[in-house]
């Protein structure tokens, strides 16, 4: 395969001038002619009895269509499969009926000629309820005495993992230290600038739903699968999406009950979430409970490591990951870059009176190597070593790949010292110990952090298959069409939600088939003009979808290649592509143009009579199933279905260098730097906006966000006023290095990065700050109290 001449190549976002002019088209800005819109009445209680619906006002206000209660509504639950033994799920109902589970969960819906109606309506609607106790934490759902959330789960226990490697008890025997901590990480809300929106137009017997959705394909098996309907009778398509970080990848009672309602009614409906709903209703993340402990010997190699995960994952299971998502993760990625030779854990997912726990930027990663981080530097302190040099002593070797952890999982490239070398060098790292030794001598509460870790990126069917996860099929599909104008069409089953995926996917287009950029058009995604596909999320899109493209590509090139051999009177080996024209290499003067050479294979197929030639097969790179050419739109075109391996693995290196107020017990960032090993960077710019972005979230986890709960389940934070996120003032100018070892699995060597920054920023600043203070910080977020609190200072005080 050729080089492809474009990967490398900083191009710039495509997208922006139309999104920045604000001319993008969310689904908030569709008009749809005599479209409903909808309201939903939520539940103000986490765990109650429904005991009476009274809707008659409601239905009675001018300008109300329909108000319908579970009792009316056709659908079914929202079912998620779950492939193996031991996982106890709850099905999730579009509209509770007689048992609500969380605050927000949805009662009953409103449809009206508009919103204000709608909303109206719904405040007149009124439920009686009968309050039960509600479980609202881990600790709670686990007690021998914990009210059932659900009866089918039993001791509020979805799944239970305990898995074990080596000889754990002879490594903790054998240890000269032993280091331990309870890890406690807060519930988070992802937060997307837009919120959750459907649009759904029944007609014809089919629904045509437009979605601010990850995953249009899994969300049309979804809706057909709750509504009884063939997943043919539902197309979903994708306008522009304003962020979604994870948990639009989720299929929703509001996008069953919008679906539902359409049908009913035989009308189009639009329901688009306000923030307190995203904030009370939209799946949320990472609340866990962590007692971990690492044994090493005394020059601090590591000998083993226990750990016992508990996870939040709130009232129902979650289509389609499961409720398993988080504890599973965490376990499994925890022993990180180093070399683990005893391993054992137990990861359980319970049941609480929340909203569900879905999939959110760096999922069980972050956890896992907040835990593993943490640990790391308390054996280096335990043991009077710097921390830089006790995970020098332990990473994995350049030469031991493919590496294969304690847990199992393969890791198949990467230079772990290497990538902690260059986050180091261009920190200063010994010219900052020697700044934090004067600035201490002088008084000040100055940290420095680090942080090292792995990532799995781009994972492919068999890692979903090997986690249970049966309705994730883990390929993605793409679509190229040249036209007669020599304009490449390109189509792919991964959405965008801003990270650049329209530029992306033309610079891979493009350099395969060789051509410019500006002659590839990306075309939005529906589930009617795309193969099947798992969609945007777990740093996928790029390894899974662009594997796909380079396929569809190749395809097409292949086929061009050899109609411009006959128009050239040369051999097909001998002609290749560049600048939008195909010529004789060594010739580059005699050529023609993609437009010519589409044309003619346009008149070629037709006189043919079909749709071309069978596809040759995939290669090294992955799986390529159901690929094909045709004759269609100008005669050349191709299709590929592309399986990733199980995982490419990116990994970072992190360091930062903080102060803390002792007065206030504030953090304040004075340098951030992330060094990142993400393989091949196909647009470097993309991955600098990913990297910033995501190390801004990565900040907001470690020091400001949490969905926090009081004891009875009611949620403390339903606006931006209580739930804070990070701002231009915490966040650091970061300063970034790049490495690049490819993966020797995947098509042009990439992986994923989307989540890198985010994974290794808690970590980073949890260990910063309790190298400042010189306490123990194993609980996020390191809040001003908190911190006021480790210091033993009174919180209203300071020191």
């Amino acid at each position: 395969m050729d080089p492809n001449p474009l990967i490398g190549r900083p191009l710039r976002r495509r997208e922006d001038p139309r999104l920045l002019a604000g001319a993008g088209r969310y689904v908030a800005d569709l008009r749809i002619p005599g479209a409903l819109h909808l309201a939903f009445v939520r539940s103000p209680h986490a765990h109650a009895r429904v005991v009476r619906v009274d809707v008659a006002a409601a239905r009675a206000l001018p300008g109300v269509t329909a108000v319908l209660t579970a009792a009316e509504l056709d659908a079914r639950p929202i079912a998620v499969a779950f492939d193996g033994e031991g996982y106890h799920g709850a099905d999730w109902p579009p509209l509770a009926r007689d048992r609500v589970r969380f605050v927000g969960d949805p009662v009953v819906v409103v449809a009206a000629r508009d919103r204000y109606v709608a909303e109206d309506a719904a405040d007149l609607v009124e439920v009686t309820y009968e309050p039960l106790p509600a479980v609202a934490s881990v600790e709670a759902a686990r007690a021998p005495e914990a009210p059932a959330v659900h009866e089918a789960v039993p001791g509020n226990t979805y799944y239970r993992l305990d898995h074990r490697h080596g000889d754990v008890e002879a490594a903790f025997a054998a240890a000269a230290v032993v280091v331990r901590g309870t890890f406690r990480h807060q519930r988070l809300a992802a937060s997307p600038l837009e919120g959750r929106g459907i649009a759904v137009e029944p007609a014809g017997g089919r629904l045509r739903v437009w979605a601010s959705t990850q995953t249009p394909h899994l969300l049309r098996t979804a809706l057909a699968r709750s509504l009884g309907m063939a997943e043919d009778a539902v197309r979903v398509s994708v306008p522009d999406v304003g962020g979604g970080f994870g948990p639009k990848m989720h299929a929703y009672p509001e996008d069953v009950v919008a679906s539902a309602v359409a049908r009913a009614l035989g009308r189009p409906v639009v329901w688009i979430e306000d923030r307190r709903e995203n904030l009370l209703a939209m799946a949320q993340a990472r609340e866990q409970v962590v007692e971990a402990e690492l044994a090493a010997d005394r020059d601090g190699r590591i000998l083993g490591l226990r750990a016992s995960v508990a996870s939040d994952a709130g009232a129902y299971s979650i289509y389609p990951l499961t409720a398993i998502l988080e504890a599973l993760g965490t376990a499994q990625i925890m022993p990180g870059p180093y070399r683990v030779p005893a391993y054992a854990y137990a990861t359980v997912a319970v049941a609480t009176h929340k909203a569900p726990m879905g999939a959110y930027r760096g999922v069980g990663m972050t956890v896992g190597v907040l835990v593993m981080e943490r640990l790391v530097d308390k054996l280096a302190a335990a043991l009077g070593l710097d921390p830089a040099e006790v995970r020098r002593r332990n990473f994995v070797a350049p030469d031991a790949f493919p590496h294969t952890a304690p847990t199992g999982l393969v890791y198949d490239s990467g230079r772990f010292a290497q990538t902690l070398a260059a986050a180091l060098g261009a920190l200063g790292y010994d010219e900052a110990r020697r700044a934090q030794a004067e600035a201490r001598a002088a008084g000040r509460l100055v940290g420095i952090g680090l942080a090292a870790f792995v990532e799995y990126t781009g994972m492919g069917p068999r890692t979903f298959a090997r986690r249970g996860m049966a309705d994730v099929p883990g390929r993605d599909s793409a679509t190229v069409t040249v036209d007669a104008s020599g304009v490449a069409h390109v189509a792919v089953s991964c959405p965008s939600q801003g990270q650049g995926l329209e530029t992306l996917y033309a610079q891979l287009a493009a350099g395969e088939l060789g051509m410019d950029p500006e002659a590839v058009r990306v075309e939005p995604v529906d589930t009617d003009a795309v193969p099947p596909g798992s969609g945007t999320f777990a740093s996928r899109a790029a390894v899974s979808g662009g594997g796909a493209v380079v396929r569809a590509a190749g395809e097409v090139r292949a086929r061009a290649a050899e109609v411009a051999a006959r128009l050239l009177e040369a051999a097909s080996g001998d002609v290749t592509a560049a600048g939008g024209r195909f010529f004789v290499r060594g010739a580059p003067e005699r050529g023609v143009s993609w437009g010519e050479v589409a044309r003619v294979a346009a008149q070629e197929a037709s006189a043919r009579g079909h749709g071309g030639r069978a596809s040759a097969p995939g290669g090294a790179g992955g799986r390529r199933e159901g690929a094909g050419s045709d004759g269609g739109a100008g005669g050349l075109a191709a299709a590929a279905t592309y399986e990733p391996p199980p995982a490419a693995f990116s990994n970072g290196a992190h360091a930062a260098v903080v102060e803390v107020d002792r007065d206030t017990g504030l953090v304040r960032v004075l340098r951030y730097v992330v060094a990142e090993d993400c393989g091949p960077q196909i647009n470097p710019m993309l991955v600098e906006g990913q990297t910033h972005g995501g190390l801004a979230q990565g900040v907001g986890e470690a020091l400001l966000e949490e969905m926090a709960h009081d004891g009875s389940g009611q949620p403390l934070a339903v606006t931006f006023m209580d739930y804070l996120l990070p701002t231009v003032h915490e966040v650091p100018a970061a300063e970034i290095v790049h490495l690049e070892t490819p993966s020797p699995n995947t098509a042009r060597g990439v992986k994923g990065m989307g989540e890198s920054a985010t994974i290794g920023a808690p970590a980073c600043l949890a260990n910063a700050v309790a190298d400042a203070v010189g306490r123990e910080v194993d609980e996020l977020p390191v809040t001003p109290a908190r911190v006021l609190r480790r210091l033993g200072c009174p919180v209203s005080e300071g020191c």
